[in-house]
């Protein structure tokens, strides 16, 4: 098992593309976290306190459902693990996502997307749901054109 997985989700298509970059530079398999009910922009507004994204992460018991529970996890000892930040942690689906596998013993290394702001309390709420994991921050992209990903990338993972 020397193979690394991407495994991410990605509301808007940003993360999904820094996902993508990292899979081919690290030589890793791509695994995408697929919502069973896709977010649309209205479930995204994050000023909308009714949102189908604001009340799932008012809800720290929130698990919304995935599409497929297919992931090759037991396939790979590291998983690099990507998101979009939303109000200052990982979206809830991606608890859904750690909770429905077995992680122990494997090593998950963060990467986020964010307007903004950073890891913030990510990892610590992320050992929550994966028991048995080494979890570590990787690095934060900050746009879709953020080329200080990869520099931050190989300094941090080299």
């Amino acid at each position: 098992m020397s193979k690394a997985l991407v495994a991410y989700f990605s509301a808007s298509g940003v993360t999904a593309d820094a996902a993508k970059k990292l899979a081919e530079a690290e030589g890793a398999d791509l695994y995408e976290i697929v919502p069973e009910t896709p977010y649309t922009a209205a479930d995204l507004d994050y000023t909308n306190k009714q949102s189908r994204s604001t009340m799932e992460m008012t809800d720290p018991a929130s698990r919304p459902a995935l599409a497929d529970r297919d992931a090759p996890i037991a396939g790979y000892d590291t998983i690099f693990l990507g998101f979009p930040i939303w109000w200052g942690t990982a979206p809830r689906i991606v608890n859904t996502f750690l909770e429905n596998y077995d992680f122990s013993g494997k090593t998950i290394i963060l990467f986020a997307t964010s307007g903004g702001s950073g890891f913030g309390r990510t990892a610590e709420d992320l050992k929550k749901s994966a028991a048995g994991a080494v979890i570590r921050e990787g690095v934060l992209v900050h746009s879709k054109k953020d080329e200080a990903f990869w520099t931050d990338w190989a300094q941090k993972n080299s």
